[in-house]
């Protein structure tokens, strides 16, 4: 089970930072990570993590996102700072289980999927 929070309303150049809760078991994923859709456009892979802390972010929010794992927690965390209206999204929170490449352009391999929180940043 993935529980996503922290979604909310800021202004461009503003921060937010989303929580996604996991059981123990989900925890273990050697990946999870971050995608975004917002309405009429594709889902689009935003930052993942492997086990060992290695990320990958999508270009797009390089330099402005950091993805965290939480161990003692059970907790996948997106700091979000620097943010743009094109930001404005429903986030996801995944796992991938797959032992690949642990990339966020990599959603196929990601199996398992929260229900979203949604990101509106305005002008």
């Amino acid at each position: 089970q993935l529980e996503e929070s922290g979604g909310g309303s800021a202004q461009a150049g503003g921060s937010l930072r989303l929580s996604c809760g996991a059981s123990e078991y989900t925890y273990r994923s050697p990946c999870m990570g971050w995608f975004r859709r917002d309405s009429g456009k594709e889902r689009e892979g935003v930052a993942a993590i492997n086990e060992d802390g290695t990320s990958n972010y999508a270009n797009s929010v390089k330099g402005r996102f950091t993805i965290s794992r939480d161990n003692a927690k059970y907790t996948l965390t997106l700091q979000m700072n620097s943010l743009k209206p094109e930001d404005t999204a429903m986030y996801y929170c995944a796992t991938d289980w797959s032992g690949g490449s642990c990339l966020p352009d990599h959603a196929f391999d990601f199996t398992y999927w929260g229900q979203g929180t949604q990101v509106t940043v305005s002008e």
